[in-house]
């Protein structure tokens, strides 16, 4: 049992808010997972070209200051760290791409939390509320995030395998339920040239989309193929670039509330998150069609 939480800005006047919206969704979740807490935020875009990767240290006394040294040695004085407490967010003046395999292949204890042109992940073990507190989740503006939290079923209690799963470029996912074929087919996706970090089943998931949309899928067509592809029950919820999406299985064993004003559209495993949204009397109020794609993408 987890809670999963989106929230997508349609009123522009909205977005200096998006975090302390979603700080409020996500604590209402608590409940559904007391584990470990994790969001997505998309905000302040990097430059077309250029790469903002969000990254983790298991080492509390981690020199951040001298990555900051290698980094604009590397790629000049305009590479910047933001250090948020064991995490960082990475911005370098080169493709993601490129700025990943540097981090691979020169700070291999690093983990990979996200990396693109817009997004941020941070993750960590315990409370919600505290997580929301020590990353200062209500603080951010942007203009749609994902928060999950977890009650571990399938894998251990760590920040690594906390959601949400990245494996494509400001791509995303968090999950409640679980996939029942994700070890045959993470082999089958290694074959491909994937890599994962984890044993962890979201993470499988992730990967599948990313690997479809490298393909040629869009967000839409990937999660219909996802439908004849992924086994087991689930309720996704999917951050891309520009908006964020929304499945369930075609059973529909896992709960999911939608709701959508003229200002924002979200979605939650239970409404009572979504019930902390300023306007929500006036909103329209469902349960998600199984097996059909949601989703909301900026013009």
């Amino acid at each position: 049992m987890c809670g999963i939480v989106g929230l997508f800005i349609k009123n522009p006047k909205m977005e200096a808010e998006l975090g302390k919206y979603l700080s409020l969704m996500l604590a209402e979740m608590t409940d559904r997972g007391p584990d470990s807490a994790g969001a997505a935020i998309y905000h302040d875009p990097v430059a077309v070209g250029a790469a903002k990767v969000t990254v983790l240290s298991e080492d509390p006394e981690y020199r951040w200051d001298a990555l900051t040294q290698e980094l604009q040695q590397a790629f000049g004085q305009d590479a910047a760290v933001a250090v948020h407490r064991d995490q960082a967010v990475l911005k370098i003046g080169t493709n993601p791409a490129d700025a990943q395999r540097w981090l691979q292949d020169n700070h291999p204890e690093l983990r990979i939390n996200s990396a693109g042109e817009s997004i941020e992940i941070f993750k960590g073990k315990g409370s919600p509320i505290e997580f929301i507190k020590n990353f200062e989740l209500a603080s951010y503006s942007g203009s749609h995030a994902l928060g999950h939290t977890r009650m571990a079923t399938e894998s251990a209690i760590t920040t690594e395998h906390s959601h949400p799963f990245s494996t494509g470029l400001d791509l995303c996912l968090v999950h409640n339920g679980s996939l029942s074929n994700h070890n045959r087919l993470r082999e089958v996706l290694r074959k491909r040239g994937l890599t994962f970090q984890t044993d962890n089943d979201s993470e499988v998931a992730a990967g599948y989309l990313a690997w479809r949309l490298h393909e040629g899928d869009t967000l839409d067509q990937a999660l219909q193929n996802a439908l004849r592809d992924l086994d087991g029950f689930y309720t996704f919820a999917i951050g891309s670039k520009d908006g964020f999406a929304v499945l369930v299985d075609p059973i529909g064993c896992k709960p999911a509330v939608m709701a959508e004003t003229e200002d924002w559209a979200a979605m939650s495993s239970e409404f009572r998150a979504i019930a902390t949204l300023p306007g929500v009397d006036q909103a329209k109020i469902w349960e998600p069609t199984p097996a059909k794609i949601y989703s909301w993408h900026q013009e």
